[in-house]
């Protein structure tokens, strides 16, 4: 009987531990790529020291990397405030962030993943800021000085926010709205002011004519005065003509004539005046 030959297995077997090694290879490193940075956990610890870009070194079947995006993320969180005049205001604020590439091992420790960080850090210290810079002012003046109240939530949120590994870049309010009690308020107050400049306007009106009255008052009078006092120089005038023609008579004399120049009814036309005629009236 001839002996069966067994099968060689040595070449499959090497094969599958060549394998084994190009795939321990390969899952020995990790690459962090531009805008992330990794936590490397072994046995489930995270260990200090965040991943930032490159090619890294992690122990094969024991250890993950989680990686983290640490550009710039965006998100829009509403909050409301009581203002200094205990009135109700709400806004909504978008929010430019992105958490630190060195402190992402903490906030894998502290709080998980992005979301997390977003809901349960983001969300209530906007709030809080968002008290903080509202208590600072009426809400008339959070509404005329938006401005101020924006560097004022900058400020608190920054500070809030910075102890937890995220770099707030930049804010914006999305949106400020106040109580109906308030609009109403704010309505009413206008429609007084505008009925009170309307009341001043007329008292100046009525000034103004007034004035205006009295202005005529006083011309009139002046020109009665000047009227007057014309009348009387004209009248002393007569009079001493008078007494001159009497005069005249008097002597027996012949009266002489004057010469006097017509009015502009005239055309300033020259004529003869002979006394005698007036002292023979």
């Amino acid at each position: 009987m001839q002996s069966q030959s067994t099968p060689n297995l040595q070449p499959l077997i090497g094969g599958i531990i060549a394998a084994l090694i190009v795939l321990l290879g390969f899952s020995s490193f990790v690459i962090i790529n531009p805008g992330q940075a990794g936590v490397l956990s072994i046995l489930g610890k995270a260990q200090d020291g965040s991943l930032l870009e490159g090619i890294h070194f992690k122990p094969p079947l024991i250890s993950q990397v989680d990686v983290y995006d640490v550009t710039v993320q965006k998100f829009e969180v509403p909050a409301q405030s009581s203002t200094k005049d205990l009135q109700e205001l709400s806004a909504s604020f978008a929010i430019n962030f992105r958490l630190d590439p060195i402190q992402v091992v903490d906030i894998r420790r502290e709080q998980g993943t992005l979301q997390n960080v977003v809901a349960k850090i983001i969300a209530p210290q906007t709030q809080e800021a968002f008290k903080t810079a509202a208590a600072l002012r009426t809400v008339e003046e959070s509404i005329t000085k938006r401005a101020e109240l924006k560097e004022d939530f900058d400020r608190a949120l920054n500070e809030r926010l910075e102890k937890y590994g995220i770099i707030v870049l930049d804010t914006s309010v999305v949106d400020l709205t106040f109580s109906p009690e308030f609009a109403r308020a704010v309505e009413e107050k206008q429609i007084a002011e505008q009925r009170a400049q309307r009341a001043i306007y007329i008292a100046q009106e009525a000034e103004q004519e007034a004035q205006a009255e009295v202005n005529r008052a006083k011309g009139k009078a002046e020109a009665q005065r000047l009227l007057a006092e014309t009348l009387k120089a004209q009248g002393g005038e007569l009079v001493l003509q008078k007494e001159a023609i009497e005069a005249w008579r008097g002597g027996g004399a012949q009266m002489p004539k004057v010469l006097v120049m017509g009015g502009s009814q005239n055309g300033g036309v020259p004529f003869l005046f002979n006394l005698n005629d007036l002292a023979g009236s």
